[in-house]
């Protein structure tokens, strides 16, 4: 494969898992949260490089999984103590963001990782760490990682869909009919995490962000079907790759930040004209319809 190929092929594994998981979160009213931990498993990979001194390893999807999992106990324990939800969100990811950044500028500042690779990734040096697998020969480490993640969230989705579909939609209920309510929330956090950290290394926070929000919010507007609109948010995190890489070649930028601004594109797109909930639609609809 070429090294274009290479490069959209990650974005669009990374748009494809993050676009499953962003519906749960948009549909959770938990879209901030997921800012919080694309930002906080920061200190999950700092305090695992300097526990084992290695820059890539299992021990760095642990670390960040850690962090991630951290970040919900501590904004669920100041909720509970009567902070209000957004402020708790607030006060824990910038908390914890802080320590590893300064953990990053004191520590590990030699070791390749900093802020500009924090927040915008390096998606550009994708194909070029490579590792051997069998019957098929080189290929990306992040391409094995993030189709492993893709996997995994696709697997975890489908084998609990029925869970996921009312403690998304009515927890209530679903605590009522025996579903363990509090496990099933972390388990979708470990999920968040595990793809957050997957992605985090190639594309940075920033495009984990938009990738995780932008595409479920589009897709949210375009239906009410749960299987319908988690199949547009991964076609819609797929097309900003496309269109972000081909915008950032167009004007010699950040590729990682065209890709991120390009699902606002299709957001604003989406909020236009989607066909019941987009503004033009609303506009020209007769008002016995509405």
């Amino acid at each position: 494969m070429s090294y274009t190929g290479w490069i959209l092929l990650t974005a669009s594994l990374v748009g494809l898992s993050c676009g499953f998981i962003g519906v749960l979160l948009i549909l959770r009213r938990m879209a901030m949260m997921a800012d919080a931990i694309s930002h906080t498993v920061l200190l999950g990979i700092v305090v695992a490089y300097l526990v084992t001194r290695e820059l890539s390893g299992v021990h760095m999807l642990i670390g960040a999984v850690t962090a991630g999992l951290l970040t919900s106990l501590f904004v669920q324990w100041l909720h509970a103590r009567g902070v209000q939800q957004e402020a708790s969100i607030g006060v824990v990811f910038t908390s914890l963001f802080a320590i590893g950044v300064v953990l990053i500028a004191t520590k590990v500042g030699n070791a390749h990782l900093d802020i500009q690779h924090t927040l915008m990734g390096e998606i550009t040096y994708i194909p070029w760490e490579l590792t051997e697998l069998p019957w098929i020969g080189a290929v990306p480490e992040a391409v094995v990682l993030l189709s492993g993640v893709l996997v995994v969230v696709v697997g975890v989705i489908l084998a609990f869909y029925k869970e996921w579909k009312i403690t998304s939609f009515d927890p209530a209920l679903a605590a009522s009919l025996g579903i363990p309510v509090v496990l099933m929330h972390y388990v979708f956090m470990s999920l968040v995490s595990i793809t957050t950290v997957a992605a985090f290394d190639a594309v940075g926070a920033i495009m984990v962000v938009a990738m995780l929000i932008t595409p479920a919010a589009a897709a949210y507007l375009w239906t009410d079907r749960l299987l319908v609109m988690m199949g547009l948010s991964g076609v819609f995190g797929v097309i900003a790759a496309f269109m972000g890489y081909y915008i950032a070649v167009w004007l010699d930028t950040s590729i990682s930040g065209s890709m991120a601004f390009s699902t606002g594109i299709i957001f604003m797109i989406s909020f236009l004209f989607s066909p019941r909930h987009g503004l033009a639609s609303r506009l020209v609809r007769p008002v016995d319809q509405i």
